[in-house]
């Protein structure tokens, strides 16, 4: 079966700065396109960063500059590098992979960003 499996969110203070992973397996990443969303309470999941096959990358307008995407197609995993947090960045952040034919989701994993 494939999972993508998130790890790193937690509560840090606005400035903070904290790492998400996305672990895969049943899959390779290298032959996707991976990307990191947010959800907060109340409001849509918004696309947040997107690293293509070919390695490139895209941000959310919010995030630019503080936000960084890449992988370690060795290591089978995505992360988001996350400085200058906001209190605004507070939400559950979802991993979504995406193939040629197949579209793949992690569970999540909670950011809180509070004083």
């Amino acid at each position: 079966q494939v999972q993508l499996v998130e790890s790193g969110g937690g509560l840090v203070q606005p400035g903070g700065s904290l790492r998400l992973s996305c672990a895969a397996s049943g899959i390779i990443i290298s032959s996707y396109t991976m990307s990191w969303y947010r959800q907060a309470p109340g409001k849509q999941r918004e696309l947040v960063a997107t690293n293509t096959r070919g390695g490139s990358t895209n941000y959310a307008d919010s995030v630019k500059g503080r936000f960084t995407i890449s992988r370690d197609n060795a290591k089978n995993t995505v992360y988001l590098q996350m400085n200058s947090l906001k209190p605004e960045d507070t939400a559950v952040y979802y991993c979504y992979a995406s193939g040629v034919i197949s579209r793949y989701w992690g569970q999540g994993t909670q950011v809180t960003v509070s004083s």
